[in-house]
């Protein structure tokens, strides 16, 4: 039955992401699954990131793909280690994909693990990886309908990160309205107003990465 099927799916991927999640707590290590749709801006904002916390934490990174190692080159141009997963055609990771990745980082010396998921506002958030929590960009060009049409996403994120905010004025996006639909979905959302191309912003994902870090004894 395809009930049955999708529930045992569900199951074991929540039993491998249990192993990981023990896996990174062993190590002290801050992990975050990055969603979004394509194009939204993800790469762009780990290699600012990167950038912002070089010589601070040492930061890691796993690509996820349905093709192509374009977006893994480019965070390995910052330094940082990375390892890509190609999905070959599945629209999100999942925690097994995450688990044989591992196995080529030094998670030992690692502070912060970023997990960059495929483009699509669906099925990233229906699969935890062992994460501690899901962080989602939205850009501007997106539209501020995206809440009202992928409410899981926004109910599953702990952080928004709304990019490209540099764009505003050439496109049709009330990005206070955006900001009120996700938070009436997740009245928690810790949100940020970003541009990675200009770095408008991120010093305030900055400091909230460096709270996280710090309220978790992991800095």
């Amino acid at each position: 039955m395809k009930v049955a099927v999708v529930k045992n799916i569900l199951e074991a991927n929540q039993r491998i992401a249990a192993e990981n999640r023990q896996a990174f707590d062993e190590r002290g290590l801050l992990v975050i699954n990055l969603m979004s749709s394509p194009g939204a801006g993800k790469t762009t904002l780990l290699e600012k990131t990167i950038q912002l916390l070089k010589g601070e934490w040492k930061v890691g990174v796993v690509e996820g793909d349905i093709q192509s190692t374009y977006d893994a080159e480019r965070i390995g141009k910052t330094g940082a280690p990375v390892v890509q997963i190609n999905t070959g055609g599945a629209c999100h990771l999942d925690s097994n994909m995450v688990r044989e990745a591992l196995k080529t980082l030094e998670l030992g010396n690692l502070n912060l693990l970023f997990i960059e998921n495929v483009g699509n506002l669906v099925c990233p958030a229906e699969f935890q990886l062992g994460e501690h929590f899901k962080a989602m960009i939205l850009s501007v060009a997106e539209g501020d309908d995206k809440p009202l049409k992928y409410p899981l996403m926004f109910q599953e994120s702990r952080v928004l990160l709304i990019n490209k905010i540099d764009l505003l004025p050439f496109c049709d996006c009330n990005v206070n309205l955006m900001e009120e639909r996700a938070r009436a979905i997740n009245p928690s959302l810790q949100i940020f107003r970003v541009s990675c191309r200009t770095g408008e912003g991120l010093e305030g994902w900055i400091s909230w990465l460096r709270g996280e870090m710090n309220k978790q004894g992991r800095s």
